[in-house]
């Protein structure tokens, strides 16, 4: 348990050298790539690009010990190459939150508790578990709803504390209801793989930094398996994130209806 915890505390220090010298300014711009098209490929890495299903866990550390703990069930359906994906998620653990959902359609985000079979809209912000906002466990194209511009190039720490010559990138919200007013996210120069992004709210308060890890071939790409997520203001304060059980699945459009979901069940 304390091996996250002291990781991101050492990583939430900033290590950033920026490289580009002020004569070279004007050269590099030239040469440099289309931010939009970095975080295109910096998606296709951290999401399949068809319909799929995987499994997550989420942990929370606080001062260096774990306080709480869920195990979800997530299937995620592109509308469209590019586009936005339409996600369920099912939580598994712990005993009193098995069989609840998440649906997100659109811009829509629904709970529902089969306890009293009622579906409520919520909000992407709202917290999962720890640092884990809803629309974190949801799958999203950051391409689509965010507008990129490239900020510079930097030497930055990656999560298991190597350096790594990255692309700074700004993302701009584009349409309401996102998680994240905006957010920076550095990505591995040499293959677009993300290795850190910070996400703030709208008052442009940092909520939150995260580290992209762990990656292993998934469905035929090297993805980031875990994700280390440490609180904007408290550094003792994280949240781990695994995906596991990768898998291509054909998900049924009535799975993703608000109005199915109490007559949803596992496959």
């Amino acid at each position: 348990m304390f091996v996250a915890v002291s990781l991101a505390v050492q990583l939430a220090v900033p290590v950033a050298v920026q490289l580009a010298a002020p004569a070279a300014h004007a050269q590099s711009t030239q040469n440099a790539p289309d931010p939009q098209k970095l975080l295109r490929d910096s998606d296709a890495i951290r999401t399949p690009a068809g319909s799929f299903v995987l499994n997550a866990t989420l942990t929370e550390y606080r001062g260096g010990k774990q306080v709480d703990g869920n195990a979800l069930t997530i299937y995620s359906k592109p509308d469209a190459p590019g586009g936005a994906f339409r996600t369920l998620v099912r939580f598994v653990e712990p005993a009193r939150d098995a069989g609840k959902l998440m649906l997100k359609n659109g811009n829509d985000l629904w709970f529902y508790d089969p306890a009293n079979q009622a579906s409520i809209r919520i909000s992407p912000d709202q917290r999962l578990l720890g640092q884990a906002a809803n629309g974190d466990v949801v799958t999203v194209n950051l391409a689509h709803d965010y507008t990129a511009q490239l900020t510079g190039a930097e030497d930055v720490a990656d999560g298991d504390r190597q350096t790594r010559h990255c692309y700074k990138l700004s993302l701009s919200g584009q349409s309401a209801g996102l998680t994240y007013h905006r957010i920076e996210m550095w990505l591995d120069a040499s293959n677009s793989r993300p290795v850190k992004a910070k996400f703030y709210s709208e008052s442009d308060r940092l909520l939150k930094t995260a580290f992209y890890r762990r990656y292993t071939s998934e469905l035929g790409v090297e993805r980031p398996t875990e994700t280390v997520i440490i609180d904007g203001l408290d550094s003792s304060w994280v949240t781990v994130m695994r995906f596991s059980g990768y898998g291509w699945r054909e998900i049924p459009d009535a799975w993703l209806q608000r109005d199915s979901l109490q007559r949803f069940k596992a496959e």
